[in-house]
């Protein structure tokens, strides 16, 4: 029974392991990285999309760094966010506790009713996406909080 347990011990840990993220261009929308699409002559899309291994304001931090790349790529100083959206982009959660279940069924032998009692061991696979669409500048940069230094960003430590 004890090797039993721990079979499934080891199996449950196995299928909520991932690949930790990396930082680089992404080989799909649903591949985990980088992608950014131009918009205008200064403004672009820039969205990041992360393993579970990221939750959502460290995915954020991802994209604000590819939209500090692509700032000075392009010869600008600074970049403004004009808008940001974080959210949810595949996998799943379940809360660890005790779970309840009942059921019944009815057939030509008769019905029943069953009660399972049980623990759920919990997950989290959730894999976050931030999406932000930039405009660039160059010289002084404004005073709006959402209004970042690019090479300020690209110092910070990932």
């Amino acid at each position: 029974m004890k090797r039993l347990i721990a079979a499934f011990a080891l199996l449950s840990l196995a299928a909520c392991a991932s690949a930790p993220t990396r930082y680089g261009p992404a080989a799909s929308a649903r591949e985990m990285g980088y992608r950014e699409q131009r918009l205008e002559q200064e403004r672009y899309r820039v969205s990041f999309r992360g393993n579970p291994d990221l939750k959502g304001p460290q995915v954020e931090d991802m994209a604000l760094r590819r939209a500090a790349e692509l700032t000075i790529q392009n010869g600008h100083q600074w970049f403004n966010v004009v808008s940001r959206y974080t959210d949810v982009a595949g996998g799943s959660y379940s809360p660890t506790g005790p779970a309840v279940g009942i059921g019944g069924s009815s057939g030509s032998f008769g019905s029943g009713i069953g009660v399972g009692v049980g623990f759920n061991f919990g997950g989290d696979s959730r894999q976050f996406e931030s999406t932000l669409e930039i405009l660039m500048g160059r010289g002084a940069k404004p005073a709006d909080p959402n209004t970042y230094d690019a090479q300020q960003v690209l110092n910070r430590p990932m």
